[in-house]
């Protein structure tokens, strides 16, 4: 195929999904800012004040990189598979299956839209945090890597979400009952070591743990986990999850009738 129209293909979906978040920047970027906002005061000057110290950092400094993170998952998630469920649900996604599109190029457009909403989120997020505490990055390129990979994986999430989902309230199961929970538990508030041998075998299995701890090795240089272990199976979702939507959009998994 010609790679004039996959490029063009590829680039008006993108398009499409930015200009969908950024004309009502007042419900996709400002929310995601004040509720960060609250967790810095309630949790970093009420809270952190008499927590002391955590890992070494001020405990302001230390859940800073956990608080961006998780405004990157969220929101990354949440402009996939809102967006993509509403193509399907509105009948939208009929033009792009009838049009000389592969199914990578409409995969890589809405995952690069959730993404570019996530990465726009997470450095809203980060100007606002240095109104609390000062960071900086010790490990610039294994921030930027895992950042943008992070919010490749829950582009990948939410656009698998919108792909089972029958229903609007199909779109808010896993957010709620599985995404959340996972962030909470992911180490964002608390450094693992603090917790017993069992429990902190039980949150290993966090992905999310992972994500957030390489994140805080990249800004303020230490972690609670193997940092070359998070990248590679941070990777390793990222292709597995890539090769699930590809094959559920070559079947047509909820989107033919």
């Amino acid at each position: 195929m010609n790679s004039q129209i996959i490029w063009t293909a590829f680039w008006t979906i993108v398009v499409k999904e930015v200009r969908r978040f950024t004309r009502i920047w007042v419900q996709t970027l400002v929310p995601p800012a004040i509720t960060m906002t609250l967790y810095f005061i309630i949790f970093g000057n009420l809270v952190g004040s008499r927590i002391g110290e955590m890992g070494g950092y001020d405990y302001m400094q230390y859940i800073a990189p956990g608080l961006i993170m998780m405004s990157v998952i969220t929101n990354s998630y949440g402009n996939v598979v809102s967006s993509f469920f509403g193509t399907k649900m509105q009948r939208h996604i009929e033009e792009l299956l009838v049009a000389p599109v592969p199914n990578w190029v409409i995969l890589a457009g809405y995952v690069i839209g959730g993404v570019t909403r996530g990465l726009m989120v997470g450095v809203i997020v980060t100007a606002l945090s240095l109104f609390f505490t000062d960071l900086s990055l010790a490990h610039p390129l294994i921030t930027i890597v895992i950042v943008f990979l992070t919010a490749v994986v829950f582009a990948l999430g939410g656009f698998l979400n919108a792909m089972f989902a029958n229903t609007f309230d199909d779109i808010s199961i896993i957010p709620t009952f599985v995404l959340t929970p996972l962030t909470y538990l992911g180490g964002v508030f608390y450094s693992i070591s603090m917790l017993p041998e069992f429990w902190q075998w039980v949150s290993q299995l966090n992905p999310i743990l992972y994500m957030v701890n390489t994140f805080r090795y990249g800004v303020l240089g230490v972690s609670d986990i193997d940092v070359g272990f998070a990248l590679g199976m941070i990777g390793l979702f990222v292709v597995v999850l890539s090769a699930i939507a590809l094959h559920l959009l070559k079947i047509g998994r909820g989107i033919r009738s």
